[in-house]
């Protein structure tokens, strides 16, 4: 199923309304996009050595992290796609079919350490959600477990939250400002029970839907607003050191299969939603000027998806564009740059570039689908635009 945006009289830009995965690859203009989806958000160092393998055999040797935490294989030719998976399947990172693989969308909280319920419960909900007998929901629906010290996870895609409370897991549908508070073991029954809720209240119909929009329009039944949710959590950590290892970022999520393999020969790999891996208990990583290390890196400041020639809606270039203009965006401030008007990279409001027939457009402050303030720019109109827009953002 697809969806369809325009503006200004763009031509429509398709929205697919699934996710890739490794059973169900979907096609696009450099090959197929095999999304690998690790049970817990973890890979084995054996595994991303695997992997890393694969990817110099049947991909493009350049892999991408995603905003969900999975790791992206590109370029698949339709006779590798079989092989391919014989080779994931030997490393434990394929379902039985499609169906579960599209069911098991869980992000993880990544900074859990030994000791904690978070692997687990990631490990147990993604086993729920693979059984045959769990709910048929839509496939952009998603559960975060971030059952850490505090959590991580708010700003992460998510329909069911899953957080640490003192007297056990809250559970509760993301947009709610309450939930319910049960046993770690309990956790993803209760979880699956609140899917439940969310497809016979009509949060699905035609197969699409996310719980906070059924919010909007529905009110929870007071089982499921026993507890308030802590408004307390922590921002996303960006790249250095945390105490199960250390968090090494890449610019748009892209690793190359070598440096995937040298980071799994430190240690297991922990995927985050930041496009980012930690490395657990390294004590020093390999050289490469592809891992980002110091949060200051301008590179941490720009969000930019595949793009022309990869992707075949994508009207330019946009990561080469992103990362030239990368000195330009201040500290603390985001650049979003979007090959059409679908907006993958970062489906969030911030400083937004879009490619078009006529150039690129700049909207000061949205998304990639909302109204430009500026039509038709090249690159130096770009670069000074965003001077003006940080000095002003300085002044203010």
């Amino acid at each position: 199923m697809t969806e369809s945006t325009s503006r200004d009289g763009e031509p429509l830009a398709q929205i697919k309304g699934w996710c890739p995965g490794a059973l169900r690859p979907m096609a696009a203009s450099d090959g197929l996009v095999v999304r690998i989806r690790p049970p817990a958000g973890r890979l084995s160092m054996a595994q991303a050595q695997g992997i890393a393998v694969l990817a110099q055999r049947h991909a493009s040797p350049w892999l991408e992290l995603t905003n969900r935490a999975n790791l992206q294989l590109r370029g698949v030719g339709a006779a590798r796609h079989a092989p391919l998976l014989d080779g994931l399947r030997a490393l434990g990172l394929v379902d039985e079919d499609a169906a579960s693989e599209a069911r098991r969308n869980v992000q993880v909280q990544p900074l859990w350490t030994e000791g904690d319920v978070t692997h687990g419960l990631a490990l147990h909900l993604g086993e729920w959600l693979a059984d045959r007998d769990a709910p048929v929901l839509p496939a952009k629906f998603g559960f975060a477990v971030d059952t850490g010290a505090a959590p991580c996870l708010r700003e992460a895609h998510a329909d069911i939250r899953l957080e640490r409370h003192a007297d056990g897991v809250l559970v509760y549908a993301d947009g709610a400002d309450s939930g319910v508070v049960v046993a770690p073991q309990a956790a993803p029954r209760h979880a699956l029970d609140l899917a439940r809720w969310f497809l016979g209240a009509g949060g699905a119909p035609e197969g699409r839907g996310r719980m906070a929009a059924l919010l909007g329009r529905c009110a929870l039944p007071a089982e499921w607003r026993q507890t308030p949710v802590p408004a307390h959590a922590v921002l996303a950590p960006g790249p250095g050191p945390q105490a199960p290892g250390p968090i090494v970022s890449l610019a748009f999520g892209l690793v190359r299969a070598s440096t995937l393999a040298a980071l799994g020969a430190c240690g297991a790999l922990r995927l985050t939603p930041w496009r980012s891996l930690l490395v657990e208990g390294a004590g020093r990583l390999p050289e490469s000027a592809e891992l980002i290390t110091d949060p200051l890196d301008a590179r941490l400041r720009v969000a930019a998806c595949t793009g022309a020639p990869g992707c075949e809606q994508a009207w330019a270039p946009t990561r080469d564009l992103a990362l030239a203009l990368a000195p330009a965006v201040g500290s603390g401030h985001l650049l979003h740059v979007s090959g059409c008007s679908k907006g993958c990279a970062h489906p969030t409001a911030a400083t937004t570039i879009v490619a078009t027939r006529r150039g690129f457009d700049f909207i000061r402050f949205g998304t990639a689908a909302g109204a430009p303030d500026h039509h038709g720019l090249d690159l130096p109109a770009l670069e000074q635009l965003l001077q003006q827009e940080t000095a002003h953002a300085a002044r203010v």
